[in-house]
């Protein structure tokens, strides 16, 4: 049960109340491969870099069943850089250095060997990126999810509802949520962006947890309160990459495994934020996957007596 991803390899220098990290690997293709890969093989990757990228992380995830021949190398250019710095809260964060390099010619190209997919994940790109590798497949997949961003609504809204008319699944934040819906309410605002194509509408919450939308369907996922955390970068990646890696083990699409689909991606995105980078996502093992699950149905599952 394949899945493709697209998005971007990079690398990220990241400052938090706990430190500082310089030129480490990220982008969200990278994370969401890490994720995915723990649930279903291959992950097959479209994204581009440059001759700087290391060619030891590639192996690495060759090694974890992701296939790299959708991801171009450009020999004489660098890789995409991104460094920012959260705020105090780590949910604000300024962004101090953004160099395109690479990902300013990207063109993405599907494989043949891709052809056939039945999972498709779209990391947070251009719009038309994102339409382009909806376009080259010849046969759907099963299931298209989509992630986006407030820039992508600032400069390039119709191509972005162009995107929209022909995804599953849309993932965004509360505020993301607001801009595109021109509503306050996120009951309302699911239910103006559900009109624009996706079936199914994701709100992340970040540390208050994540919901979902289907129809008049409502799920509330928690988030795992954690003691400590030291980088947030590539956490809503992480989600997306657990979120769809359990959907395309189970091979169910319905609401109801949705619901655990996104308690998979909350507890690997629970992982993420507990090191810089990707370094805590590389290092778990099932056995710590299975053991983050089980706090989860903890923190979730209660009884009540409604005799009162």
């Amino acid at each position: 049960m394949s899945v493709i991803t697209v998005g971007t390899m990079a690398f990220d220098t990241i400052e938090t109340p706990f430190g500082k990290a310089e030129k480490i690997v990220g982008g969200s293709a990278t994370y969401v491969a890490y994720a995915a890969g723990n649930f279903v093989t291959p992950i097959q990757q479209i994204s581009i870099v440059g001759y700087d990228f290391p060619k030891a992380e590639m192996e690495e995830l060759k090694k974890r069943g992701v296939q790299l021949e959708g991801v171009e190398i450009v020999a004489d250019k660098k890789s995409f850089f991104w460094s920012g710095k959260y705020h105090l809260d780590m949910n604000t964060r300024d962004t101090l250095i953004t160099d395109l390099n690479v990902l300013a010619d990207f063109n993405p190209i599907v494989p043949n060997s891709y052809q056939g997919a039945e999972f498709l994940m779209l990391g947070n790109l251009s719009p038309n990126i994102q339409l382009s590798v909806i376009n080259q497949l010849k046969t759907r997949p099963k299931l298209i999810v989509m992630d986006t961003m407030n820039f992508w609504m600032d400069i390039a809204l119709d191509d972005l509802k162009a995107v929209l008319k022909k995804v599953d699944v849309l993932l965004v934040n509360d505020a993301e949520a607001r801009q595109l819906s021109g509503e306050n309410s996120l009951v309302k605002a699911a239910k103006v962006i559900q009109a624009m194509g996706p079936k199914f509408l994701i709100i992340k919450k970040g540390e208050h947890g994540a919901l979902l939308f289907h129809n008049n369907q409502v799920f509330c996922a928690p988030a795992l309160p954690l003691e400590e955390v030291f980088d947030p970068t590539g956490a809503g990646d992480t989600f997306a990459g657990g979120f769809i890696g359990h959907l395309a083990k189970t091979k169910d699409i319905s609401f109801e495994n949705m619901k655990t689909a996104i308690i998979v991606g909350s507890a690997m995105a629970s992982f993420c934020v507990e090191k810089f980078g990707a370094g805590r996502i590389k290092e778990i093992t099932k056995a710590d996957i299975k053991s983050r699950l089980e706090e989860f149905v903890e923190l979730a599952n209660f009884e009540i007596d409604l005799a009162y």
